[in-house]
């Protein structure tokens, strides 16, 4: 688990907590998404618009470098339904989708995935599509219409 808590989306925040709580308890990675649910509960939650550019949200590409191999590599973050490895699209839900969540540019990774402990830099996020809060309250609604009021801790310093 990270040290710091992660930077999400309202709108991604909301999406993640239905999705866990949709899972069922004979889920074949139950500790991976207990994971998920701890970072989600210490998540720094945002109207999309005070996401910075530079963080992974859902639907963000990333390119990222293993640390241990040198190897870059770029996938899109998405939800389960969405998933498809071959085209680079990778769940929210999968350990490496979760490790990624709410991570910047610069930032160094270390997750524990399937095959052991994985050392990631962050070399470039580009948000394929805009983030919106807006379409979760009615159309014509007050932003912020619809929504609890979550308090909102200034965002953490980049390193």
């Amino acid at each position: 688990m990270r040290q710091n808590p992660i930077v999400v989306s309202e709108s991604d925040a909301d999406r993640l907590r239905a999705l866990l709580g949709a899972q069922d308890d004979s889920a074949h990675d139950q500790a991976h998404l207990e994971e998920l649910r701890a970072e989600l509960e210490r998540a720094i939650v945002r109207l999309a618009d005070e996401v910075p550019p530079d963080v992974i949200t859902m639907r963000a590409r990333v390119r990222v470098r293993d640390l241990g191999t040198g190897r870059e590599d770029e996938y899109t973050l998405v939800l389960p339904a969405e998933a498809d490895l071959a085209a680079r699209r990778i769940s929210v839900l999968a350990p490496l989708g979760t490790a990624l969540l709410g991570y910047r540019e610069g930032d160094e990774v270390e997750w524990r995935m399937p095959g052991g402990l994985r050392r990631l830099r962050v070399v470039k996020v580009v948000r394929e599509e805009p983030l919106s809060d807006r379409a979760a309250a009615a159309p014509g609604a007050p932003r912020g219409a619809g929504r609890s009021s979550t308090p909102r801790a200034p965002l953490p310093a980049v390193s």
